[in-house]
This record gives C-alpha cells, structure tokens and sequence, in this order.
C-alpha cells in the first residue's frame, strides 16, 4: 500500500519542528536539531514510497495546537495519531503518553507499568525511538534520582520542554 504524506513546519522556542501526517493522522515530529533531510528520510524509511509534500494549511490543526503548547496554553493534545513502532515500543509509548503535564516518571517506572520491571534499558531504547515528541511527551521520561538524560533532540531541549511545563528544575 503506497501512502501519502503531507508536512509542516513550525518555529518554536526549541528551533523548527517538523510534522507530518498520513490520512491515518499525525505519523512523525521532529524538533530542532532534526533537518528536514532527516526528517524525510524518516519518512521515507517509515511510512513507504508514497508522495510526501509540505501543505501548512492541511496540517494547521497540528501545527496550532503545536503551537498553543508551546504558548503555555495547551497541555493535552486533541489530535489523530498514526503510530508506528514495534509492540514492545507501543507499549511503552501509551504508558508515557499518561504522564501529565508539568509531572515525570522514570524509565524504571515505565518498565514496572508495562510489567518488564527490570527492563529499562529497552524502555529507554523504546523511549528514544518515540516518532511523536511532545505529543507522546518523552521528555518527560527522566533518569533514576531525577537526571536529564536521553533525549534524541538534546538535552537542553528536555531541559526547555521541562522548563515551560514548570517540571524543571526537578
């Protein structure tokens, strides 16, 4: 099955963020450091040969509530997800998407609520792989003892993300 993609971009206190969604719903978000090259080829190698273009009006929905987030005025998301990862990565992807606004976990607490307790490391694996940063807020996955560590966008990304939910300094 070819699919096609329609992207966006916005700016935003941690540089451009990409986004881009299938006719299933928002499939990829990619924040500042991430170019558009990547972000293609993630498209490319994820979702399929299909036709990928950038229409800001088609993705506006996204893009808005993006932006009201960043604003400090939205905190949950209202939007259709197409979501692609493994099962393992699925799981633990909807375990984090229950973290709320402004509060952390651990991946060590992660890894309990999805009964593999003693698997944080692949919690962390699942973490990063998250196709959908804030709206499957991994930034919100920290360390044991409250560390910032691992997010694929940097930490002083995690840091500002955590900052403007007032989760940070921990």
């Amino acid at each position: 099955m070819v699919e096609d993609v329609v992207y966006a971009r916005l700016n935003s206190p941690v540089g451009t963020v990409w986004v881009a969604s299938t006719e299933i719903g928002v499939c990829k978000i990619s924040l500042g450091a991430e170019r558009s090259g990547a972000f293609l080829s993630w498209i490319s190698q994820h979702i399929g040969p299909g036709e990928s273009w950038e229409d800001p009006e088609l993705m506006s929905s996204a893009t808005s509530q993006l932006a009201e987030y960043f604003s400090g005025t939205r905190q949950t998301f209202d939007l259709a997800l197409d979501v692609r990862g493994t099962p393992f990565q699925r799981a633990v992807w909807s375990q984090v998407i229950r973290i709320p606004y402004g509060a952390t976990a651990s991946y060590g607490d992660i890894a309990q609520l999805v009964g593999k307790p003693t698997a944080s490391r692949a919690v962390g694996s699942a973490v990063g792989a998250n196709p959908l940063p804030i709206v499957i807020p991994c930034h919100r996955v920290i360390g044991g003892g409250g560390s910032l560590v691992g997010f694929g966008a940097g930490l002083d990304v995690k840091e500002t993300l955590l900052q403007l939910e007032g989760a940070y300094p921990l």
